[in-house]
């Protein structure tokens, strides 16, 4: 199942947005072929299997690319795909033997795709970096924080996954749909810099219209606002406000009660600290589920604030399926959601060559070509 079964993805196995990009095609059908390095990396060597949630749905042959007849069997796999998928510096790939160039030659139809923090080319494009420092450069870093604090560090989810591995994911698939009818591939050069520019691309338009303010947790929609924030309850828990627009903004009028008339003037910047204190006043005199109880049913724009430990317990996540959970580990569904080809999760993370000789068989190799390779050391299984 899933709207891109019948493609073959070659993953040369890395660590954060790579992974996840090639998880994204793989929970949609794709047959995505990790290609891993003996021994591994630290990040799959140290833990349960099941619980490697970037590598589900991928099988994996082990190949010494520091070989020549590593590099050689890689070539091969490549005649036979559609696409390619790797997150190193720019020029490795190229000194390993395995530059677009050279793949492209052997399949002229093959999409490239690289994942990188800078580009594939500017001044910075060879520098150690980090989702922080792709997300600082970018832009998106800035404004992220509350007034008079220091920028609030977003997790890794503005570049590393964001901004990397979906911004990879989604121009790999359009080269994929421009193969098909071109016969023609091309090298997809997915910066998270460049991805997490372009999440901002509203924000951007903003500033320069003169709604948003450079100063952090001065503008609606970061902590600005008393009707746009995170309030802490009696319990220590939190509830987020999202009352915007002025039937949502009433909505949430209605449920204060006689303490409505903090709030009559909802875009007054000037009283906005004023009654952020009031709203964080009044949300602190009850617990997160009595506020779930009285908010619920209307639209005021209202969540509580779930821990990840809390999540896929919630009713609405349960109805919906957001959550897998197979009783010993659980994580999120495939998505997004298709009514005729459903991505789904069909296997957990593979060993380290748990499918070298399955996959060179797939690829037209002999059983004493197998053998040879394996011999050499060139390639390895799980079962050596």
């Amino acid at each position: 199942m899933g709207p891109l079964q019948g493609l073959i993805v070659i993953e040369i196995a890395g660590i954060g947005p790579g992974p996840f990009a090639a998880m994204l095609l793989a929970d949609m059908g794709a047959d995505v072929i990790r290609v891993e390095r003996p021994g591994g990396s630290l990040f799959t060597a140290v833990h349960n299997l099941k619980l490697d949630f970037l590598n589900r749905n991928k099988r994996c042959i082990c190949i010494n690319l520091k070989d020549p007849q590593g590099v050689a069997t890689v070539l091969d796999l490549l005649e036979k795909a559609d696409a390619l998928l790797e997150g190193n510096r720019p020029g490795v790939m190229e000194r390993l033997g395995l530059g677009p160039d050279t793949c492209l030659e052997r399949n002229p139809a093959l999409v490239f795709g690289r994942m990188t923090g800078w580009g594939q080319e500017g001044p910075m494009a060879k520098e150690a970096g980090h989702d922080i420092n792709y997300v600082a450069l970018s832009g998106a870093l800035h404004p992220i924080g509350r007034r008079g604090e220091k920028p609030a560090i977003p997790l890794n989810l503005v570049g590393d996954f964001g901004g990397g591995g979906l911004w990879l994911a989604y121009g790999m698939v359009c080269a994929l749909l421009e193969a098909k009818s071109s016969g023609k591939g091309q090298v997809v050069d997915a910066a998270m810099i460049d991805g997490a520019a372009t999440l901002m691309a509203s924000t951007f338009a903003a500033q320069q219209v003169g709604f948003w303010h450079e100063e952090r947790g001065t503008n609606l929609l970061d902590s600005g606002s008393h009707f746009y924030e995170v309030y802490e309850t009696a319990d220590g828990k939190y509830i987020s406000l999202g009352s915007i627009e002025p039937q949502f903004y009433r909505a949430l009028l209605a449920k204060l009660g006689d303490d409505a008339k903090y709030f009559e003037n909802q875009f007054d910047a000037e009283g906005w600290p004023a009654m952020k204190a009031k709203m964080a006043d009044i949300v602190k005199r009850k617990t997160r589920d009595e506020w779930d109880e009285i908010m619920a049913g209307d639209d005021v724009c209202y969540a509580p604030v779930l821990s990840m430990s809390e999540v896929r317990h919630h009713p609405h996540h349960q109805a919906r399926g957001t959550f897998v959970d197979d009783g010993d580990v659980w994580q999120p569904a495939p998505g997004p959601r298709f009514s005729r080809t459903p991505g789904e999760i069909r296997n957990h993370a593979a060993e380290i060559g748990e499918h070298t000789e399955e996959i060179l068989r797939q690829f037209g190799f002999s059983e004493a070509a197998v053998a040879a390779k394996l011999a050499s050391g060139a390639v390895r299984s799980n079962a050596d």
